[in-house]
């Protein structure tokens, strides 16, 4: 598919509005995902021409992947994710899009796999959507949100096998703080272990209710009246653990960029510091010139590989945040590949 990208400016005579007008046709407005109009901005110009490919490493319901398809008729989408429910979903909402949809249940670090099954070669757009979705929280049975009583189960793919009651039921108490402490940001990741090791010597700990509320009673009671749900850091800890999340994530961006044509784009929306941090030290190592400091020109083969589109991490609107309070810790990061990957 090589010889369908064009020079990679997008240029197909239509404005950005018009392809955000075209995206944003019949969606429901009560379940617009996260920046789409940014997220088509950055990624519509790279997509918009006969035979592009997008790959969509967290389909999830499929909300940016169906806005794209809108906005570029022209496009294909190799649709990934590790939570089969979410597939089967997204795959009733792409339905009217099928001849040019292909879905992979697939975590997303395997996205050259996901392209090596669609037949495609390179891919014109990434987009990687992080994090836990809306129906995973929404879904009480899952065990995500600490809000409603459910199993401690916290698994995005439902084939595996580890769950959140393993881990707290069965790391010794110097994981669980490292869990605590590393993916949960938790700075009483200490006492809120001790307190689950007590608990769990009586019997298992097996709700979520049960180990919100054994937080809250581990958490100091001035923390406990300011930020928010005082579980909710212990419940971001598990999931990553439970979902290997950052590992993924580390090996997920040079995967997915070494598949990235040139002139394609990649986006990460991220929820988390750790999340976005990761993305930022992925995207530096290729948009850095590494000839070495002391020749005195720079090396080709060593210039950047990709330029940023843009500055830092871009944050929602007042006016989405209002909208949708989801929104409020989403970071945006988006490049585009200028240079072939180093071999």
């Amino acid at each position: 598919m090589g010889d369908t990208r064009g020079n990679g400016d997008g240029d197909t005579g239509r404005s950005t509005q018009d392809r955000i007008a075209a995206a944003r046709a019949g969606l429901d407005p009560l379940h617009v995902p996260v920046m789409l109009d940014r997220i088509v901005e950055l990624l519509a110009p790279a997509l918009d021409r006969p035979g592009a490919v997008l790959v969509d490493g967290t389909l999830g319901l499929g909300g940016h992947s169906e806005a794209l398809l809108k906005a570029c008729p022209e496009m294909r989408l190799v649709g990934v994710d590790r939570d089969t429910t979410a597939l089967e979903r997204s795959a009733a909402r792409l339905a009217p899009y099928a001849d040019r949809v292909h879905l992979v249940h697939a975590v997303y670090s395997e996205i050259p796999r996901a392209l090596d099954e669609a037949g495609a070669d390179l891919a014109d757009a990434v987009l990687l959507d992080l994090g836990v979705s809306s129906p995973q929280l929404d879904e009480t049975d899952r065990g995500f949100a600490y809000a409603h009583d459910a199993p401690l189960d916290m698994r995005m793919d439902r084939t595996q096998s580890l769950t959140a009651a393993e881990v707290v039921n069965t790391y010794p108490v110097a994981e669980l703080t490292r869990v605590l402490r590393s993916y949960g940001e938790e700075r009483f990741a200490p006492r809120v272990a001790r307190a689950i090791e007590r608990r769990r010597a009586q019997s298992p700990i097996s709700s979520t209710r049960e180990l919100a509320e054994l937080v809250r009673e581990s958490i100091p009671a001035a923390t406990r009246r300011t930020g928010g749900h005082p579980a909710k850091r212990t419940f971001q800890g598990l999931r990553i653990e439970v979902n290997a999340e950052l590992s993924i994530l580390e090996s997920a961006l040079p995967a997915a960029i070494s598949r990235l044509a040139v002139g394609g784009r990649a986006a990460v929306l991220s929820y988390h510091s750790l999340e976005d941090r990761a993305t930022k030290k992925a995207f530096a190592a290729l948009t850095a010139d590494t000839t070495p400091a002391d020749l005195p020109v720079p090396l080709p083969d060593r210039q950047p590989e990709l330029r940023l589109l843009t500055r830092g991490a871009e944050v929602p609107t007042d006016e989405e945040n209002e909208r949708n309070p989801r929104a409020r810790s989403a970071r945006l990061r988006a490049a585009e590949r200028v240079r072939p990957a180093r071999q």
